[in-house]
């Protein structure tokens, strides 16, 4: 709300990249969805956000932090069921991301199908397992921005 004016300012949006998708300049991180917040908390902020007008929403394999065996994927899993049941797919843009090397143990690879290895590669068999899984936990079948977390850092 404008404090001076007493009203409301429009959210604006702009071109991602040189795509012809519109994404409205604030955009929902969801990091927190399954541990801070809960699944009741995360649909009245999805509500919330979407109702004043943000149709970005940016969550991650990963997510919620701090990251664990346990709550890995959560947020994937909350956003898509906020998806499903408001039948909003066509009317956000979604991104996710794909974890590299790092703090992200064996756990991650389980969940992405590739067994109890040490630690997530950003090899191609890696991040395409690690994309199915995430669009399962999402319940859709396309996601609009597939970013990597963080490089592989052994390199």
């Amino acid at each position: 709300m404008d404090a001076k004016k007493g009203r409301t300012q429009k959210l604006a949006y702009r071109t991602l990249g040189s795509s012809d998708v519109k994404v409205s300049e604030v955009c929902l991180g969801t990091m927190t969805f399954g541990v801070q917040n809960n699944e009741k908390e995360a649909f009245e902020l999805l509500d919330f956000a979407f109702e004043k007008g943000v149709n970005f929403i940016d969550t991650a394999e990963m997510y919620p932090v701090p990251p664990t065996e346990e709550t890995q994927g959560f947020s994937e899993r909350i956003v898509g069921a906020w998806i499903k049941s408001r039948n909003v797919r066509d009317k956000i843009v979604l991104a996710t991301k794909v974890t590299g090397y790092g703090t992200a143990k064996g756990y991650v690879n389980k969940t992405r199908g590739l067994g109890d290895t040490l630690c997530a590669r950003l090899d191609k068999k890696s991040i395409l397992a690690a994309c199915e899984a995430s669009l399962k936990r999402l319940q859709v079948d396309c996601i609009d921005l597939y970013q990597i977390h963080w490089p592989d850092r052994y390199i």
